[in-house]
This record gives structure tokens, sequence and C-alpha cells, in this order.
């Protein structure tokens, strides 16, 4: 069994939270690879020099087929960690040492316990939609791919204008912010900031979200997961950034950007039986009486 290792540099993991993990993974004797971001951090921080066949950088490459990706810290960790996998059918167990933590569910307290549930083979997982994006961008992303969202959005003080077709048909053209397409995955993160609906990650569709429209009588839009969706930028101003999840890039006017289901999957693992709707009470605190 290998354990694929990642986590940011900018978390602020204190020595003890990382010796406890390396000394889990040794516990139950995983071979391991860590993110080259990470590797300086756990010398520095904890003291453990990694030996060079034992850190990774951008692109993870073909793994044994006994892998499992742990991604440690919130769920912005988790999305770059997957971005490093390209599609390639690992599963990905997040443990939270963030804050809030819709991905990374497990709880860091009880690593040994996670660890050996990986060993067992009790880890159950659960296939994630990943969106596909195909289109003119000024720099070429590491990876075409996105977990969460694809978001087109204004960068200045300008309003932008996202004409948005769904299977060649037009639904609007946003004026205001820009607009998100989110899987069920990434229906709690951006999309839910900007008015969209939280949607079971099973469920078989995409969210189309307007950002700060200035007609207020749109509202976001689900449609099938079968959709192409294309969206055509228009900005006289403002500057114009593409984001896949955390990583944004810019592109010029009159861009146009195709957006379709993945044949590609994730497996996020599922620690200690906690369901979607187990987080959903736990993070938002739906059913707690507040009052005094």
């Amino acid at each position: 069994m290998k354990i694929i290792l990642f986590s940011r540099a900018q978390i602020a993991h204190t020595p003890e939270e990382i010796r406890q993990l390396f000394d889990a993974i040794e516990l139950f004797g995983f071979d391991y690879a860590v993110n080259e971001e990470f590797a300086p951090v756990v010398r520095q921080t904890a003291g453990i020099e990694l030996p060079p066949e034992r850190v990774y950088g951008r692109h993870i490459g073909k793994q044994p087929a006994e892998t499992v990706m742990v991604c440690y810290g919130g769920d912005g960790t988790l999305l770059e960690g997957v971005h490093r996998l390209c599609g390639a059918p690992v599963p990905v167990m997040g443990i939270n040492a963030g804050h809030l933590g819709f991905l990374t569910s497990a709880p860091s307290a009880g690593l040994n316990l996670i660890f050996d549930d990986i060993a067992a083979g009790r880890i159950t997982t659960e296939p994630r939609s990943l969106l596909r994006i195909e289109g003119d961008f000024d720099e070429r992303p590491d990876s075409t791919l996105a977990l969460n969202e694809f978001t087109v959005q204004r960068h200045g003080a300008g309003m932008i204008s996202v004409e948005t077709y769904v299977d060649d048909q037009m639904v609007a053209t946003y004026h205001g912010d820009g607009v998100i397409v989110s899987t069920p995955t990434g229906s709690t993160a951006y999309s839910l900031s900007a008015g969209g609906p939280v949607v079971v990650p099973t469920c078989r569709c995409l969210v189309i979200s307007p950002l700060a429209p200035h007609n207020l009588t749109m509202r976001p839009v689900v449609v099938p997961d079968t959709s192409d969706v294309a969206l055509r930028v228009r900005t006289r101003r403002s500057a114009v950034t593409l984001s896949l999840d955390n990583t944004a890039y810019d592109v010029a006017d009159d861009t146009e950007i195709r957006v379709s289901l993945s044949e590609k999957r994730i497996f996020l693992g599922q620690a200690h039986n906690i369901s979607f709707y187990d987080t959903l009470r736990d993070k938002m605190m739906w059913g707690v009486d507040i009052r005094d």
C-alpha cells in the first residue's frame, strides 16, 4: 500500500502534527511520497529528512494499484491535490486540518484510526464528477479538469457580460461580475455563496449561477450533467479571469469556453461512515437551536 501525501506549505502545521502524521505512516508500514512544496516544511518544522525518491513534483505519474492520496489540510488543499492526479483513478482521502471542511471531512485527531482503515481496506469511496474545460487560455492550464467549479469573473471595476448557452440553446447574457458552473460537489462552495442550491453529490446535474447579476430576477439554473455549456465573455474595461477550482488564468475579450462533464472521476474517501447529510448538519449547524 502506498500513500501519496499532499499538503500546502502555507498551512501552520505544528511539529507535533507532522510527527504524528509520519509516525502513523511508519506504524502501518506504508510506502509513501510527499509533494515538493511540503517536503521542506517537514524537514524544517519536524526535522524529518526525506530522500529525493520520496518527493514528487507537479505531476504524480503512474502509481501502484493499491495507492491512496491523503490530503492533509482543508478543502483547498484537497482541490489542489486532486489536480496533481490529472484524472488518475486514485482514491483521495481528505484529513481536515483546516476550518469548514466539506471535502476533508475526516478529523485529524484520529490519524491512527484513519490509516488503520486505509491499511485494512475499510475506507469506502464515492465517485465524484469532474468538469472538463476547453477554450482559449492565455496560459495553458496544468489540468483542464475541475472538481468544484469553473468560474468566469471580472477582475477590475467594470461589469462584464457572459453569453451562456446550454446545448447550443441560449440561456441568458449575464451582465455583472461573472458566472459559475458548478458540479454537485461544488454546490457547497462558491456556488452556495452566490445563492446556488445545496446539491447531494450523487445527483447527475450541473448548476449555473450568476455572480452579482445586474438583473435581479436572474437566479441559478440546474441543468443535466449531459449538457454542453458554452460561455462567451464580453468586456469593455475589466480584465477577465477564468478559474478551475482554485487556479486562475487571464483571458482576453470575446473568449469562448466550453464546459462539460469529464469521463474521468475522482473517488473521494468517506471516513467512519460520515455521510453528506452528517457533514451538512455538522458544518452548517442545521437544526441547532441558538436561542437562549
